[in-house]
């Protein structure tokens, strides 16, 4: 079942609950309460005119209006950078980078994806194909904006999945993506159901089918943290734009995403700087070297931090990552300046 959100705007909110799987009889006494319904999307609608770029906002061609942050150069623009956000997260998870860009000729763009941060409907997953269709719209837009300017895509966690599908080959020699300068890819999500043991599956699985609106929160007492940056993660938790809770089948979106991304790494072909934390606890580390192992390598440059975690661009050292985006931006060919392209790859931690 699908949702238009241009005919309507009333929030969709999942039935709530603990989020923790106890048992199979757990599952059974759920399924005699509640019954079976059906997966929500809000797919692209029907186009209504050509996309729009206004001060603060993406008008896509459907209508959809996706918040939008801009951080402008005082100086010579050398680069555009457009940056795609994470799960659950928004556009202002660039709210510290892009100043810094800023103060090296690089005009970054970010937008909340549809179905996240401040768009209609946030938590109700768009789908694949649409995340890529807007990624598309967008650099349109932006590539008509600043014509002979070399224009790159960021993408942090799930945005860098979004990045991958779309930039996978075959891509379209009349689409916008294909005039794509470069991307860096930021912790790119890439746990697909293939690198997931046989529980996890069948329990989505049979979540997806019987109580997709079940919302879930992330267990405390797994003690997962996505950095290390504790006032940065203090805010993160408080800010209202941020997802809590999850639907079952935006779950399930996810990991349908992060499977073509990772199917699509051998077909990755647009020069790409790779970065991760070698204590990422997000993305388990399997997908991880899975991804790494397939990546061709003669345009792409990978680099692993030993102080880094997932959200490496607001871990405490994230200073350290911006500037070696920087760098690569300038001179892709030449060594980072954190020395993390050339060290020995330390073990990776994620669980």
């Amino acid at each position: 079942m699908s949702f238009d959100a241009n005919r309507s705007k009333r929030p969709v909110r999942g039935g709530g609950g603990s989020g923790r799987i106890a048992s199979v009889s757990w599952w059974l006494g759920l399924l005699a309460l509640t019954g079976c319904a059906s997966p929500l999307t809000q797919p692209m609608g029907l186009a209504l005119g050509p996309p729009v770029l206004c001060d603060d906002v993406v008008v896509t061609a459907d209508g959809y209006r996706l918040p939008l942050r801009v951080w402008r150069p005082e100086g010579p623009m050398v680069a555009v950078m457009l940056a795609l956000h994470g799960f659950n997260d928004y556009s202002n998870a660039f709210a510290t980078v892009g100043p810094v860009l800023a103060r090296h000729g690089i005009l970054t763009y970010a937008y909340d994806q549809r179905g996240f941060g401040a768009t209609v409907l946030p938590g109700l997953w768009p789908g694949t194909e649409t995340l890529i269709a807007d990624l598309r719209a967008v650099t349109g837009v932006l590539l008509q904006q600043h014509p002979g300017v070399p224009l790159y895509l960021l993408g942090e966690s799930m945005g860098g999945a979004v990045v991958m599908s779309a930039l996978a080959d075959p891509v379209p020699p009349d689409s916008p993506l294909a005039r794509v300068a470069g991307a860096v890819l930021v912790a790119p999500a890439v746990w697909g159901r293939e690198t997931m043991g046989l529980l996890p599956r069948l329990t989505l699985a049979m979540a997806n089918a019987v109580v997709p609106n079940f919302t879930l929160t992330p267990p405390r007492a797994l003690h997962i943290r996505p950095s290390d940056n504790d006032e940065m993660l203090r805010a993160y938790s408080r800010d209202p734009l941020v997802l809590k809770a999850t639907r079952v089948d935006t779950i399930n979106g996810l990991v349908e995403l992060m499977g073509q991304a990772l199917a699509s790494t051998p077909r990755f072909r647009t020069p790409a700087l790779v970065l991760y934390g070698a204590h990422d606890q997000i993305l388990p580390h399997t997908a991880i070297e899975r991804m790494l192992s397939s990546l061709p390598r003669h345009h792409q440059s990978i680099a692993i931090y030993r102080d880094g975690w997932h959200m490496l661009l607001r871990d405490r050292h994230g200073g350290v990552v911006v500037n070696d985006i920087v760098a690569w931006l300038r001179t892709p060919s030449a060594p980072l300046p954190s020395g993390a392209d050339r060290r020995p790859q330390p073990p990776l931690s994620g669980s």
